[in-house]
């Protein structure tokens, strides 16, 4: 019982690890060595340089001597190190060479995997001590994982014996003594689990710690100890007849087995029976599984654990992306829920979860966001709206920015030019200048104002030429530059300033140059200025009078004002004290002479108050010049002989009547002289600082003595230049005398013959198409005049058109028709290219479409060939277990009773009849690909017009720019764009037939999903029946087993019973021998029980053969039922090759349906 039980655990633990929808599962293990013994190195090998001796124990106390040459591998005498391969053979092995020793073993898997059991077994001398290592970079780094030695204390004394109890120690293992024998094989064995089983941690935690490795290195670091023989010395070697390296592919439990070698992109040899490519689950990826399939990145990776599958979890794209990414950024600020970010977003999709419309495009009314037409195309501006050409999510309105308008906002606000996506306003304002141009409307495209007359530029704020405007001004001034005397008609635009010839001057050229004055055509005379201290036009052009620069004075414009300082030519500002001063002195001149007035209209005979006034005023004068020249010595004395004048006057005058406000003038002076006395005393404070009291004075008198002497030598400079002035005015003069009279007749005879000539008849004709009836001079034919009335008129379509005005008006009329056209085109294309992309999504479903048929086929294919293998298993097992003499007769009634009673899925001829139906339905599909074929041409030539339409149109707006080709340029355009216009319709009309063509081949893939959703449905409930007949066969087996074991068990019991029975019966006949003759009641007990005995056996040998009996008249029933067993597996099989025809086609169907993906 106890054995059954553990029995059924293992079975239970091994379900359990190769089922992965519970948690963590491992694949089975194999031999890592089969196919990749070239992999596996040896650094010590005999023989490969040539023969060597080994001597090795023979029988009792002798040796043999045997030769090692492994240069030829496959000699019987060569050990090379892939003969400790399990598939050697037998009599193979590696050895060393002799008394080697590190001796190191190196396999090189190259890709990750998981050791679960390493078996070496040594043929002869056994190492005393090795080490285990594993490598994950491939030999980069290596790490022991176990030592092991006859003594570790001696070998390996840094390393401890006791066994590990956290996952990152290692110990030393002692190995077990010997026999007498140490050449006898031996065997060591290794598990990393094992190793680790006191460790406190789960399972699939120690195999991600410890069973991981890309290589594997055996280190033999001590040779074995060899017993003395008398004679030559036994050799000493390591000798490996067989290595096993048992594991598996490292899928981190999320696999339960390892893909075949046809899965694996690695052209490894075809003996491989552990490739390394994981058959995953949990929806991981990668070699190993080691990361999270493209759309399942919600979560971290993480490895499968007992009872948790860590299964990676599907990113939420809407069904609109194929990969999606992990962000550690987003699953942290989501409460570690969702981490997922979708990458490439298809449909026009956009956002971390394709969830929201890329620009251009707006949500569709009439689906849902997880399907293919969730997004359609905005008619929105990308350049003119404020999210890139995205619509109002609720209203499908196009936001404009805040310069554009219109329902598409692709137009300017009246007022704005030159749409842009740069632009954050989307326009820019026009710049009309406000005087120039007729209004602030501009062209919307160029930005171009309309401009007033005179004026013209892209703002109308430059006049044209023979105009000019001062900044503030409103107008455009003509030059009105003299036509002799300037060299062009055209002047500057701001200042107004001609070009004159020679000589002459002015803005006009009709005065003399800067510098001179006088009548240019007299001759001009220099100015006699200081040119430091004139205005730019030095003197006035007909008085020559100098023009001084603010600030100077003098005839010559050569010293500075009274209020400048005597600096020239700089004549800077005097300081603030000046004008005080200068202010107060000019008050006290006016009271004096209102006093000296008042005085003098006194009447009766006063005396003659006139001089002691004019010596007051001379005193005060004195005053003055002291205070502005040189420092005054002493001013209280000054100030007090004024006092006594005062009072000497006062004593002289004779009483007179007493003049009203006469006091206050007094008093007025006093405070004045009050005034200069604290100035003084400034001055004196100043003066008492300096060095010397004379040295400002000094320089004033000796700079204005360099002034004047320079002034001197300029007048005596002057006087030549006026001399030779006077000579060249005078040949002036005679020259003008001379040739004026001439100039004066050539002017005549000009003004005559442009009276009669040039005649501008045929210039009318070119420009107005007509021809005057009279002729046409300059002097005859105003401009306005130039045109007879009603000959501008605009030519009529198809008529000969002669003159410049008539054919611009032509061409401006043709300009309308083309721009009405270009307009009318413009509409066109937008139709055609909403309908070219609803014709491109149209496509991309279909070929969704497919790939999601060519899907589900292939899932159909593999669950049906999953299903056939089953059935074939199952048929086996079936006719295993009929054909078995051992089976249990009343198991095998059972199962021929469940066979007869069960019922099939739906009939045979129901499911032979939907999988024609989906034979024909695949047959009968469009060809995908040429449909898809057909439309890509069709839509790369929509394309192309649509490119070409809008070239067209592109080039038509670009005419205008040329003016010589405008008429041309119009009369081709014309034609291209009637005929583009009807290439266009054609392509829409084909546009609309590939669409129903798209659509048709739409609507017949429905069906043939259907029929297989059907086809699985039907198919589905055979598999529990199967499972059912399986369980039975599986219960028939395990009770032909019970059976056999208890058939054995009473052949047993009956040769026992046999032998007792024969035993009873000798005894039986011994006891008749010995019975002693007496009464009847003595002997009548023995003899009742022997016929008991008798009867007892009677009865059950009658009973054994009606058993018999009764299971003879089974037999034939058993037969007829085993007979209709095999009838309906050969029925069976008839099914599994009829599901195999229809499986290839449908493998075909699904791989011509595949292609279409292209």
């Amino acid at each position: 019982m106890r054995i059954l039980l553990l029995l059924a655990a293992s079975a239970i633990l091994s379900h359990a690890q190769n089922d992965c929808s519970w948690g963590a599962c491992y694949p089975p293990t194999d031999d890592l060595l089969h196919g990749r013994a070239h992999q596996l190195q040896a650094s010590s090998t005999c023989g490969l340089t040539g023969s060597e001796v080994f001597c090795t124990p023979y029988q009792q106390r002798k040796m043999k001597c045997c030769p090692c040459d492994s240069r030829n591998p496959n000699s019987q005498l060569a050990h090379s190190v892939q003969d400790v391969v399990s598939t050697s053979g037998p009599d193979r092995w590696w050895q060393s060479k002799k008394e080697t020793s590190p001796v190191t073993l190196q396999l090189n898997l190259n890709n990750l995997f998981q050791l679960d059991n390493l078996v070496l077994n040594f043929k002869g001398p056994r190492p005393s001590a090795l080490v285990i290592e594993r490598t994950l970079d491939n030999g980069k780094t290596w790490q022991p994982t176990l030592y092991m030695a006859t003594n570790c204390q001696k070998a390996f004394p840094s390393v401890p014996t006791r066994v590990p109890l956290a996952m990152d120690q290692t110990y030393c293992y002692t190995l077990p003594p010997t026999d007498s024998n140490p050449y006898k094989d031996h065997t060591i064995q290794y598990s990393p689990l094992a190793q680790y089983a006191y460790v406190a941690a789960p399972k699939s935690q120690k195999i991600e710690d410890v069973s991981g490795l890309t290589g594997l290195r055996v280190r033999f670091t001590e040779l074995g100890d060899v017993p003395h023989l008398p004679g030559r010395s036994l050799s000493r070697f390591y000798a490996l007849k067989e290595m096993k390296v048992m594991g598996s592919c490292m899928c981190h439990g999320h696999a339960n087995r390892c893909l075949p070698q046809g899965y694996s992109s690695n052209l490894l040899p075809s003996t491989i029976q552990v490739n390394a490519q994981c058959d995953c689950q949990h929806n991981t990826a990668g070699v190993n599984c080691e990361l999270c399939a493209d759309l399942y990145n919600d979560l971290p990776w993480r490895p499968a654990e007992e009872g948790n599958t860590h299964a990676c979890k599907r990113c939420e794209c809407n069904n609109h992306a194929q990969r999606c990414r992990f962000d550690w950024a987003l699953y942290e600020a989501s409460g570690q829920r969702s981490g997922g970010v979708c990458e490439n977003c298809m449909h026009h999709t956009t956002g971390p979860k394709c969830d929201q419309c890329a620009p251009g495009y707006q949500p569709n009314p009439r689906s849902r966001m997880d399907r293919p037409d969730a997004c359609i195309r905005c008619i929105c501006s990308a350049e003119g709206t404020v999210n890139g050409g995205r619509c109002d999510d609720s209203t499908g309105s196009c936001q404009c920015k805040v310069n554009v308008e219109g329902p598409r906002c692709d137009r300017c606000k009246p007022g704005y030019y030159g749409l842009s996506s740069s632009h954050p306003l989307g326009c820019t304002k026009c710049s009309c200048s406000p005087h120039g141009s007729l209004s602030d409307v501009c062209d919307p495209s160029t930005g171009q104002c309309l401009c007033r007359p005179h004026f013209h530029g892209i703002t109308c704020n430059v006049c044209v030429k023979g105009y000019w405007k001062l900044n503030m001004s409103e107008t455009c001034k003509p030059c009105g530059c003299d036509a002799t005397k300037s060299t062009t008609d055209s002047c500057d635009q701001l200042t107004g300033q001609c070009q004159c010839r020679s000589g002459f001057g002015g803005r006009t050229c009709t005065e003399c140059p800067d510098n001179t004055y006088g009548d240019p055509l007299k001759g001009c005379q220099p100015c006699d200025c200081d040119a430091n201290g004139t205005l730019p036009g030095v003197c006035d052009k007909q008085s020559g009078v100098c023009l001084c620069r603010p600030g100077v004075s003098g005839a010559r414009c050569d010293s500075c004002s009274r209020d400048r300082c005597d600096s020239f030519p700089d004549c800077e500002m005097c300081p603030s004290c000046f004008f005080s001063l200068n202010a107060q002195r000019k008050n006290v001149s006016l009271v004096l002479l209102e006093l000296a007035s008042r005085l003098s209209s006194q009447s009766g005979g006063g005396a003659d108050f006139g001089p002691r006034i004019s010596y007051l005023e001379a005193t005060l004068k004195v005053i003055q010049n002291s205070m502005s020249s040189s420092p005054i010595t002493d001013t209280r004395d000054a100030l007090s002989k004024l006092k006594e004048l005062r009072y000497q006057v006062d004593n002289d005058l004779s009483p007179l009547t007493k003049t009203p406000g006469l006091d206050s003038e007094l008093d007025k002076l006093q405070d004045l002289l009050e005034n200069f006395m604290l100035v003084y005393n400034a001055k004196k404070d100043a003066t008492k600082n300096s060095i010397s009291p004379n040295t400002g004075a000094f320089n004033t008198i000796s700079y204005a003595y360099d002034n004047s002497t320079d002034a001197t030598k300029k007048v005596e400079t002057g006087k030549n230049t006026i001399k030779e002035s006077t000579g060249v005015r005078e040949k002036t003069e005679d020259i003008q005398s001379k040739v004026q009279p001439a100039n004066t007749r050539d002017l005549d005879k000009l003004n005559n013959s442009m009276a009669s000539q040039p005649n501008l008849t045929p210039v009318a004709k070119q420009v107005c198409g007509s021809v005057h009836s009279e002729s046409c001079t300059p002097l005859q034919c105003a401009i306005e005049d130039l045109c007879t009335p009603g000959a501008d008129a605009p030519c009529e379509k198809g008529g000969k058109c002669v003159g410049a005005l008539p054919l611009s008006k032509k061409a401006d009329a043709d300009a309308n028709d083309v721009r009405e056209g270009l307009n009318k085109l413009s509409g066109r294309i937008t139709d055609a290219a909403e309908k070219l992309q609803k014709t491109q999504e149209i496509t991309n479903q279909v070929r969704q479409s497919t790939e999601k048929l060519s899907s589900k086929l292939q899932q159909a294919r593999d669950k049906l060939e999953d299903d056939l293998n089953e059935t074939r298993s199952v048929v086996k097992e079936l006719k295993d277990f009929l054909s078995d003499p051992s089976a249990n007769l009343t198991h095998v009634q059972e199962v021929s009773d469940w066979i007869l009673n069960a019922k099939l899925p739906p009939r045979l001829a129901g499911l032979k009849g939907k999988l024609q139906e989906l034979k024909d339905l695949t047959a009968n599909l469009p060809d995908s690909t040429a449909v898809l074929k057909e439309a890509e041409p069709q839509l790369d030539a929509a394309k192309k017009l649509l490119q070409d339409a809008q070239d067209a149109r592109d080039t038509a707006l670009g005419v205008k720019a040329d003016v010589d080709g405008l008429l041309a340029g119009f009369t081709s355009v014309s034609p291209s764009l009637a005929e583009l216009e009807h290439k266009l319709q054609d392509k829409m009309n084909v546009l609309e037939t590939l669409n129903n063509n798209l659509t048709k081949a739409k609507d017949q893939l429905v069906p043939v999903e259907k029929a297989l959703d059907d086809v699985a449905t039907l198919i589905k409930p055979m598999k529990p029946q199967l499972e059912q007949l399986r369980d039975l066969l599986e219960d028939g087996g395990q009770q032909a087993e019970d059976a056999r074991e208890n058939a054995e068990k009473a052949d047993k019991e009956a040769a026992a019973g046999n032998q007792n029975l024969l035993t009873l019966e000798k005894h039986l006949d011994h006891l008749k021998e010995k019975v002693v003759p007496g009464t009847d009641g003595e002997t009548e007990p023995a003899g009742d029980r022997l016929n008991k005995l008798q009867q007892d056996a009677g009865a059950l040998a009658n009973i054994t053969q009606n058993m018999l009996q009764a299971l003879d008249g089974k037999a034939d029933s058993i037969q007829r039922l085993q007979d209709e067993i095999v009838q309906k597996s050969t029925n069976l099989e008839q099914l599994d090759v009829e599901l195999k025809r229809l499986l290839t086609q449908l493998r075909k169907k699904a791989d011509d349906l595949s292609t279409c993906q292209g």
